[in-house]
């Protein structure tokens, strides 16, 4: 469907609506937590920003009666992107599944792109935010370490993310990256320490390694050795799934 604001270009509209779309949704979900406000006020809302949109309008009335899912946004890299994988197959759709099955009113948002390293996360994530999410769930630091990224470099990109997602009132969820062990003992030290100091200072919901249970496993990686296949992902949802739920619930 073709969006007309203020008569500008196509291409700017869509740019304008999913901006506004993003700022209206949190401001939805927010609205939907007090009493007493009305669905005209939300409405009125749209109004005000120029959509009349019909997929719009039915999100605000499920928001305005309780019915919105949270949003929960992936932040990270190939491991979160489905690299390698058929779309069903990837760890967005599954982990959005299993959470349905499990009770849940969510919808997983993947922001996660393959090859970014924690530079590459900072620097576009003003834009992955237009989303609103509730929670984010943020695995990034693999490529840094391939990379040989200086350790505390990846931890200042870390902080800076982590930082800007609570000065937005976004619930985090860290996943733990590793340092492949050819980068050697000390750089792996320095490296590996990073995401539990950082849940620590930040008294963040923590999964110590994203890949627990299917690293270095040819059974349940591709051919390449690094990225989880089918199995692989299967197993990774099963393991991450109770600190998604507890966060998720932390923030209802």
């Amino acid at each position: 469907m073709a969006y007309t604001l203020f008569g500008q270009d196509p291409a700017v509209n869509q740019f304008t609506f999913k901006q506004k779309t993003g700022l209206l949704g949190g401001l939805f979900r927010r609205l939907s937590r007090c009493s007493g406000m009305a669905f005209g006020i939300l409405i009125g809302a749209m109004s005000l920003f120029g959509i009349h949109d019909a997929q719009a309008a039915d999100n605000a009335a499920n928001t305005a009666s309780g019915n919105a899912p949270q949003t929960l946004m992936l932040y990270g890299d190939s491991l979160m992107a489905g690299y390698g994988l058929s779309h069903e197959d990837g760890f967005a759709p599954r982990l959005e599944a299993a959470l349905r099955d499990a009770g849940h009113n969510v919808k997983v948002i993947n922001s996660s792109v393959s090859g970014d390293t924690t530079a590459a996360g900072l620097s576009r994530l003003e834009w992955a935010l237009v989303d609103d999410p509730d929670v984010v769930l943020l695995e990034l630091g693999a490529n840094d370490a391939l990379r040989g990224v200086e350790p505390s470099q990846t931890r200042e990109n870390l902080d800076e993310i982590i930082g800007k997602l609570r000065d937005r009132d976004v619930a985090v969820l860290l996943a733990g990256m590793m340092a492949p062990p050819n980068m050697g003992k000390e750089y792996g030290a320095e490296f590996n320490e990073i995401y539990p100091e950082l849940a620590a200072e930040y008294q963040l919901a923590f999964y110590p390694f994203f890949l627990d249970g299917v690293a270095a496993d040819s059974s349940l990686n591709q051919d390449d050795g690094i990225h989880p296949n089918a199995d692989g992902v299967k197993i990774i949802v099963e393991r991450i799934l109770p600190q998604v739920i507890n966060v998720l619930e932390a923030d209802s």
